[in-house]
């Protein structure tokens, strides 16, 4: 089991577990339909009450070694956040959300990138997807510049737009 201790940093850039305290930002962020709408899972409206019951799965996910998921901190300020989940042996999906005023800076790739090296290197994961909303292609340039290579185009439900949306598959093989 990996330690909950861990920090990953980046030049700007500190990630550390979520934790259930994270909820109320966390609740913050999503209640930007900007940020939620391009998010395939997340509730919508956007509740703290949704919040606490998602990262209270968190702790259980890391002990399990099917998910980890971490709170992306810019100046000690929850920006956004980072994950591995869908954890099978050597597998499993990134994914990835951030406030809207962080969007463009380069926030996305540079915490995206230390969780890949985290995945690969600590973890041991040898092959990771993610995948985006068609309507967000900034996410697949993202993924296109860490090694990612398109896979395919489909269709996903959207559980805060509550219809099946295109979505973009990506595959990264260490």
């Amino acid at each position: 089991m990996l330690s909950r201790d861990i920090r990953l940093t980046t030049p700007r850039l500190v990630m550390r577990p979520t934790e259930a305290g994270d909820a109320p930002r966390m609740a913050q962020i999503q209640s930007n339909w900007n940020v939620t709408r391009m998010l395939r899972l997340a509730p919508w409206p956007a509740t703290e009450a949704a919040m606490v019951e998602w990262a209270d799965l968190h702790g259980q996910e890391w002990a399990a070694g099917t998910a980890y998921r971490f709170a992306v901190l810019l100046d000690g300020v929850m920006i956004g956040t980072a994950d591995i989940d869908d954890i099978d042996g050597t597998s499993g999906e990134i994914g990835y959300w951030f406030d809207e005023p962080y969007w463009g800076q380069g926030f996305a790739r540079e915490a995206a990138a230390a969780l890949m090296d985290f995945a690969v290197q600590t973890a041991g994961l040898r092959r990771i997807v993610a995948g985006h909303n068609a309507e967000n292609p900034a996410s697949g340039a993202v993924l296109k510049r860490l090694g990612f290579h398109f896979v395919e185009d489909t269709m996903k439900f959207s559980k805060p737009q509550g219809i099946e949306v295109p979505y973009r598959i990506y595959a990264y093989e260490a």
